[in-house]
């Protein structure tokens, strides 16, 4: 099965708003976690469409501007380093979540969501394990997720260009911890990770 036949199997069944749901940032060490509601018309087709982590980065925002145009609907949640620290990563993920869904321009009628489920929204939702490579809305939002967030790290390494961020993106590459143990953390790391904390450097 292909990721689109999965969708439309859906549709075959009744459901005609299906939201694909992921996220990217749940692992770095910095920036916020991002997440995206994707809604896909019937019978669109996105050449390359896969799981983000597959696709090279300028064929990534190639899919990302079509996806933007073409998509029925996209909502985007973001969730800032501090709530991530207040809340844990976890239940952050689920917020940013929640808040895409809510940043539709109307609810779906069922969600699929990258192994996660969402208690708090009262839409039907299936997880599925590894969604981004079984359902193309999940793949979708996946990409969309992904491109979101790198454009705000982008954006972050114009602040603190000593990371590297427009590299690493936040993630604990030998650069980045390298450069924590230099510099020590910055507003937007996470405190309450355990390999920001376990460096012997005041806040």
């Amino acid at each position: 099965m292909d990721l689109y036949q999965h969708d439309e199997l859906l549709i075959e069944k009744g459901f005609q708003r299906i939201a694909g749901i992921d996220e990217a940032g749940r692992g770095p060490l910095a920036g916020p976690v991002v997440a995206a509601a994707v809604i896909l018309p019937k019978g669109t087709r996105i050449e390359g469409l896969r799981d983000s982590k597959e696709i090279p980065e300028e064929e990534r925002d190639a899919i990302f501007s079509e996806l933007m145009q073409v998509s029925e609907d996209v909502g985007i949640g973001i969730v800032s380093p501090e709530e991530i620290d207040r809340l844990n990563i976890l239940r952050a993920t689920k917020l940013a979540m929640k808040h895409a869904v809510n940043n539709l321009s109307k609810p779906p009628d069922i969600l699929l969501i990258d192994a996660l489920s969402l208690p708090s929204v009262a839409i039907k939702q299936i997880p599925i394990i590894k969604g981004e490579g079984i359902s193309a809305s999940i793949a979708a939002a996946s990409i969309i997720a992904k491109c979101v967030r790198d454009n705000i790290m982008r954006e972050y390494h114009a602040k603190f260009p000593q990371y590297n961020f427009i590299r690493n993106k936040g993630y604990s590459t030998r650069e980045h911890l390298d450069m924590l143990r230099l510099y020590g953390p910055c507003p937007i790391h996470r405190k309450s990770f355990q390999r920001v904390m376990t460096l012997e450097l005041p806040f």
